[in-house]
């Protein structure tokens, strides 16, 4: 389950990694329990507040098991990693530097004790990246976990579906799809579906993956997306897709076939069914509900004219739940300003701006196209959804990205000192008398 990316994949890139001689602290092979960590860090970010499920779980059991899963990702890296060798880059200093207007604002504890518990789960989350940053490589062994450990979340919820389907698409939700056996919101579900067909499509087009297996995986993961109505998730794959495609379009003839085909595809499906298509991305709501983004920019203008202190205007005023007067933020940037302020908004576009930057100065490949589309996805993704100030998927799928652009460690020559060679008199002797 969840490992038909996988089948009929190419040798190259997924075999052991080559150490140049003297390069000590490189690690040859990525030990299967770096997948394991990966899975686990997924695992937290699932949350613990969503829809209701078939079997009532209780918030603080669902608690337990995401925090039972982010410290063992923290222990299993450590012994994976017990010398702390890292991969230092852009990326993670960022992240890290993130930590800090996080801590300033939490300990005020205006917003409670639980500013300080997040502050100490993002800490554990960052340092586990870091542990397992020695296995970035720029190889594609991450991305298929990425979209195995995805896919056996939808699975639960598609078991969900066949279980329950009243408890599946709850009227409260509007007849969306959710979550019957964990509680997963229709976003959610929507992103984790668009990430998975994005990256599976891409692999097929670099020939890492059979048509038959891809199908397996983008044919039910594209009926759980338009079930839940996510115009987010849709959007974001659709502009994901072209902007990485178009990354291909000069050295790939997969992807310059692809691209006209879907551009076609998409023409001929906009005039046929125009009419399901606007139905669809309306959800049966109003106008001015539409317009103001079902609600968001009321809580966005409420936020934006509440009076703040200099401090709280630079550092935010501590982690919390992401919401506002008791109403979800529902924007990543204005999360941000709420809970880490000016400071932490400066880091997070510094993070993506970096990753972009890397992306485009890197020359056409499957990896940086890859690495380009979830970059894309999550900046489209934080118009509507909030995560990038915290432990969330969206650093997930950023921390895939900056994986996918990492130097292989075999390209770079290992640093030598230069060691005179003792000179032998007699050999010198020799050769003067010749």
């Amino acid at each position: 389950m969840g490992g038909a990316p996988l089948r009929g994949a190419p040798a190259d890139g997924t075999g052991t990694a080559v150490t140049p001689a003297g390069a000590e602290g490189r690690p040859d092979a990525t030990p299967k329990a770096v997948w394991i960590v990966w899975a686990l860090l997924g695992l937290n970010t699932l949350g613990s507040a969503g829809a209701k499920t078939v079997v009532r779980l209780p918030r603080s059991l669902i608690q337990m098991a995401t925090m039972g899963a982010l410290v063992s990702a923290f222990a299993l890296a450590l012994l994976l990693n017990p010398r702390l060798r890292v991969r230092p880059g852009a990326f993670l200093t960022l992240l890290t530097l993130l930590l800090v207007p996080s801590l300033i604002s939490s300990l005020k504890l205006e917003v409670g004790l639980g500013a300080l518990f997040r502050c100490t789960r993002l800490a554990i989350f960052i340092t586990t990246l870091w542990l397992i940053s020695r296995w970035w490589d720029g190889s594609f062994r991450l991305v298929r976990t990425h979209i195995r450990m995805y896919y056996a979340v939808l699975w639960s919820v598609a078991a969900g579906l066949v279980i329950s389907p009243g408890t599946a698409m709850p009227e409260y939700y509007g007849g969306r799809l959710v979550g019957a056996l964990w509680p997963l919101t229709p976003p959610q579900i929507g992103q984790y579906s668009a990430v998975i067909i994005g990256l599976t499509v891409l692999l097929l087009l670099g020939r890492r993956t059979t048509g038959k297996s891809a199908a397996m995986v983008i044919v039910p993961t594209f009926v759980l997306l338009a079930m839940t109505h996510t115009r987010t998730a849709t959007i974001g794959l659709l502009a994901g897709l072209a902007l990485a495609i178009g990354s291909l379009l000069l050295t790939s003839t997969a992807a310059r076939r692809f691209f006209t085909w879907a551009l076609v595809t998409a023409t001929v499906a906009a005039v046929a069914f125009a009419g399901a298509l606007q139905t669809w991305f309306m959800r049966g709501q109003s106008k001015e509900n539409f317009s103001n983004l079902t609600g968001r920019a009321k809580v966005w203008d409420a936020l934006l004219t509440q009076p703040r202190t200099i401090p709280e205007e630079a550092f935010g005023i501590g982690l919390g739940d992401k919401s506002f007067g008791g109403l979800p933020i529902d924007n990543s940037w204005l999360a941000v300003y709420n809970e880490q302020g000016l400071v932490g908004i400066g880091l997070v576009a510094a993070i993506l701006l970096a990753l972009g930057g890397v992306a485009l100065l890197r020359p056409p490949s499957l990896e940086r196209a890859c690495a380009i589309f979830l970059i894309s996805y999550v900046a489209i993704s934080s118009y509507t959804e909030a995560g990038l100030g915290d432990a969330s998927p969206y650093l997930l799928h950023l921390a895939l990205a900056a994986s996918l652009l990492a130097t292989p460690a075999a390209a770079t020559p290992p640093t030598t000192l230069a060691v005179p060679r003792r000179r032998n008199p007699r050999r010198d002797r020799t050769q003067e008398v010749t």
